[in-house]
């Protein structure tokens, strides 16, 4: 099928939809699709190496002339006048209401949705869109997603909603040399992976090196404002705040942990607290930590559980409970065996359900023969 995907966000960045898109492009261009990703224009790297994907799909970008709703539907039809340029899609994909809603009558819709959208203009475009005839299927990342979107949406009636979790690509052949990291050579390390925004509970994961001198704590990821600000909070000696690393380099930084933690509050904002997501979330640093067999600490929440499960893939530990914390990092750190066995059924469950190559199947399944059956033959 020729797909369009249509992004919101820019290309390159560093954020983590933009990592999201990325896979998903590629893991539809290696199930033979040829996919042509929209985006706005993003920093100054190469998108192809920045994010280690393994097919150069074609990305055309496209500004956003203000970031207001105005701006937003305005870059929509910009959208839909450089799309008439080619072959019509079979499909239009993505994560933007806006640009979606403009192309409604173009092609067959697909929505992807990470949280319900409150900040919208007109209020009721997401409605708009969700009862648009072309629109074929709604992809939710949770099933707590699902049935809050099937609530807030009752009046249209049940919809084409698949649930489709985030997921991690395999790991390639670990390095000859391992990455050099700052600290102590024979010190156990632990590492987070991922933005230091509000509700990550990096607080938790300072308290916790305070609680074990003798284990080298590694932070990988933030904005340079973010990072300033933990590092002043930050009094151990034994914590070292790496910033943000593009996302094909990641790999190298997972190989050297001996644990992972992912302690997610209950709830969590995104950058500049413009949305809370902890209700919904599906995060990517899961399935990765999951592929690269890091035996791993994460918060007991509800919609974490959709895919951990305590002492089988992970130790799960309330959130606002830093002497449970505490216990289970003791445990994986004098238990190797523990450490082996979460770190293997993780990697085991990742390789088996969660990959992106898989989940481009799984929410294109049965697609193909709708457009078929509609248009009697897909290009």
């Amino acid at each position: 099928m020729r797909i369009a995907y249509l992004h919101g966000g820019g290309m390159p960045s560093p954020f983590a939809n933009g990592v999201h898109v990325m896979r998903m492009c590629d893991a539809f261009a290696a199930a033979g699709h040829e996919v042509t990703l929209y985006s706005m224009p993003g920093s100054d790297e190469d998108p192809y190496t920045y994010y280690g994907v393994r097919h150069r799909f074609p990305i055309r970008l496209v500004a956003c002339p203000d970031y207001t709703s105005s701006g937003y539907w305005k870059r929509a039809k910009d959208i839909r006048t450089l799309m008439a340029d080619g072959p019509t899609p079979d499909l239009v994909y993505g994560r933007d209401p806006y640009a979606l809603t403009a192309l409604r009558n173009v092609a067959p819709l697909v929505y992807e949705i990470h949280q319900l959208r409150e900040d919208l203009s007109p209020a009721d475009t997401e409605e708009e869109l969700l009862g648009a005839p072309r629109l074929v299927r709604v992809v939710a990342i949770t099933h707590a997603l699902a049935r809050d979107l099937r609530e807030k949406y009752a009046a249209l009636g049940p919809l084409p909603i698949v649930v489709a979790p985030d997921c991690a690509d395999p790991p390639g052949p670990a390095p000859v040399e391992g990455l050099p990291l700052p600290g102590r050579p024979d010190a156990l390390r632990v590492g987070y992976v991922g933005h230091l925004y509000d509700g990550r509970g990096i607080g938790l994961v300072l308290e916790l090196a305070e609680r074990f001198p003798s284990v080298d704590f590694h932070l990988v990821g933030g904005t340079d404002e973010d990072r300033t600000r933990w590092q002043r909070a930050c009094g151990s000696p034994h914590v070292y705040f790496h910033g943000h690393r593009p996302p094909a380099v990641l790999g190298e930084y997972y190989a050297r942990f001996d644990v992972v933690l992912a302690p997610y509050e209950r709830k969590v904002y995104t950058w500049g607290r413009l949305g809370e997501t902890g209700r919904w979330a599906s995060p990517m640093k899961v399935f990765e930590y999951m592929s690269h067999g890091c035996p791993m600490i994460a918060s007991d929440l509800p919609v974490l559980r959709e895919v951990l499960h305590d002492r089988v893939n992970c130790l799960l530990r309330p959130p606002e409970d830093p002497d449970a914390w505490a216990g289970a990092l003791d445990e994986l750190i004098t238990d190797s065996a523990l450490r082996r066995r979460l770190g293997a059924e993780g990697r085991r469950q990742v390789l088996e359900r969660y990959t992106w190559r898989r989940r481009a199947d799984v929410v294109l399944s049965g697609i193909g023969d709708q457009l078929t059956a509609r248009t009697g033959s897909v290009g």
